[in-house]
């Protein structure tokens, strides 16, 4: 339920790396025209391989604040160690930098669209770069035809 980046890289391009995956993760929150900050989190809050992590936090409206909808992190050799997975630098195998990142978390993101994008008569208006996709301008709320 989750589309997700991954990424390898030499020690000394791990950082620019990172950047590049969470400018991604911005693209695809802005095509879809929803509401977001991206918070770096500090070392307390980051899992044990992460080095660094940047979580996107979507508006939810219902809950009147911002919730994760995904995250980025830079696992620097963490993971590579136990893998033994290596590049060439300068003629020298090093251990290569591992990063990933949460493309879109389906479940979140759908919950950030419907929350966002809902009309006060309950219908839901389809984010324009989905439009092709669904093939609907507006999804409109069911109602039981069987009273």
């Amino acid at each position: 339920d989750k589309a997700e980046m991954f990424s390898f890289t030499t020690p000394e391009h791990s950082d620019e790396e990172h950047e590049f995956l969470l400018s991604i993760q911005e693209r695809l929150m802005q095509g879809l025209g929803l509401p977001y900050r991206v918070m770096k989190l500090c070392s307390s809050d980051t899992g044990s391989p992460s080095a660094r992590t940047y979580d996107i936090e979507t508006w939810m409206p219902s809950q009147k604040m911002y919730r994760e909808t995904s995250s980025t992190s830079n696992t620097t050799d963490f993971q590579t160690r136990r893998l033994n997975t290596r590049v060439k630098v300068e003629k020298k195998n090093v251990l290569a930098h591992a990063l990933n990142g949460t493309a879109f978390a389906m479940g979140r993101t759908i919950i950030a669209i419907l929350e966002n994008y809902q009309q006060a008569d309950g219908s839901v208006l389809v984010p324009d770069v989905l439009r092709p996709w669904i093939g609907k301008d507006v999804i409109h709320k069911q109602t039981d035809k069987k009273k």
